[in-house]
């Protein structure tokens, strides 16, 4: 059975146009959510928050997609529902317009709720049409799926020194108009997932029925999934530590504005997005499991130094170790995947969203340190979780079925 699913999955085309239109979707999916941290600096001036608060806020947005993304998962991989894509867009419609207008913290946290669940419906049925259009090409679907969501994630830099900074708050309303957009781009994709089903219903069902076997219950396949979850932990972490408390590092140890602080960590994410690009086909030649160690262990020596250095080399450092750093985030997901290949939503949803949720706990006991010690303490409690990649070597070599 194994082998003629594989021939089934080589014989069905790629569809560029679908794989091309949901990452789009989960760019504008991604951009929704970089508005949070995008505008920490405005209200953390104009409501006078704690970096306490600030990690809540985090926690709040992260969390709830966190949570409910497997849930989500589990759900479609029982009953597919095509249209949940444009539903959980307009959830982050109205985490738009309740941000834009939110007079006080607690008014923040209900928005980015919004926000979280609006990511947690999108995720798991996205990454489903991603493997649906993939055809023989699954890694270089999940890389092109994945960048589109990185690609958004990477914008909140520029999102606080060109929106934020100028227009303040209220600049969150711009938002509803991307959200319009990517309402009416996942109508499209839901059109065509829902008329694909029809044609695969009975395909699926048999992936279904060999995830239910011995290989998707062996102790090695759990064993796999557990190290996958710890290393996705210790990565999310670290983005955490980044994405957000890195600009209010810039500000206060180098002295930078606001707005620069954002092209240093917008550096970063940038890198971070030609990473993920680069991981698929690099995975393909070397192997996932290698892909996977390199990401990790290969940016710990720079994240080491991070901290320490003198600002003109931030830049330099960043590109390299956001690059390393992600070259495995669509890796990790595509390994996931086939070991589980009848739970797609399943899988993609406890994944990538563990992922957020680890990087919720993360930035809530993060921002807990700051208050407590220092920005400088937790950059460089945060430059040690890469070493935690070294638990990478315990994970199935990928080339041996």
């Amino acid at each position: 059975m194994q082998a003629a699913a594989k021939q089934n999955t080589m014989a069905a085309p790629t569809v560029y146009r679908i794989l091309f239109a949901i990452s789009l979707g989960h760019l504008l999916n991604d951009s929704m959510q970089a508005v949070v941290p995008a505008i920490f600096p405005i209200l953390e001036r104009s409501m006078n928050l704690s970096y306490t608060q600030v990690g809540w806020i985090a926690f709040a947005l992260n969390m709830t997609s966190s949570i409910m993304q497997p849930v989500f998962g589990t759900y479609s991989d029982k009953k597919p529902s095509p249209f949940l894509l444009p539903m959980g867009m307009f959830s982050s419609l109205l985490g738009m317009l309740g941000l834009a207008f939110a007079p006080n913290f607690y008014v923040v946290v209900l928005s980015v709720l919004f926000i979280g669940l609006g990511s947690a419906v999108f995720h798991p049925e996205g990454a489903r049409v991603a493997y649906m259009a993939a055809g023989s090409k699954r890694g270089l679907s999940q890389a092109i799926y994945q960048v589109g969501g990185n690609t958004g994630n990477s914008l909140a830099p520029i999102f606080t020194a060109l929106i934020f900074v100028p227009l303040g708050q209220m600049g969150a309303a711009w938002f509803t108009i991307l959200a319009g957009i990517g309402i009416l781009l996942l109508l499209y994709v839901s059109t065509w997932y829902k008329a694909e089903l029809a044609g695969r219903m009975a395909r699926v069902k048999k992936r279904a029925a060999q995830a239910g076997g011995t290989e998707a219950i062996s102790s090695k396949v759990k064993f796999a999934i557990v190290l996958l979850i710890f290393i996705t932990f210790a990565r999310s972490w670290y983005g955490a530590g980044i994405s957000n408390f890195y600009q209010f590092y810039l500000i206060d140890h180098y002295g930078l504005s606001i707005k620069n602080a954002q092209f240093y960590v917008f550096a970063f994410m940038i890198a971070g997005v030609l990473g993920t690009f680069c991981g698929g086909p690099l995975a393909d030649r070397f192997g996932k499991k290698n892909i996977i160690a390199f990401s990790l262990l290969g940016s710990a020596p720079l994240a080491l130094f991070l901290p320490h250095v003198s600002l003109i080399w931030v830049v330099p450092l960043f590109i390299c170790i956001g690059f390393i750093s992600s070259s495995s985030f669509s890796v990790i997901v595509v390994y996931a995947q086939e070991l589980l290949p009848g739970k797609v939503g399943m899988v993609s949803g406890l994944i990538v969203g563990l992922a957020f949720g680890m990087g919720a706990l993360g930035a809530v006991i993060l921002g807990k340190l700051a208050d407590i010690y220092s920005l400088q303490f937790i950059m460089v409690f945060c430059s040690f979780l890469p070493l935690l990649g070294v638990t990478s070597w315990l994970l199935p070599n990928d080339r041996v079925k």
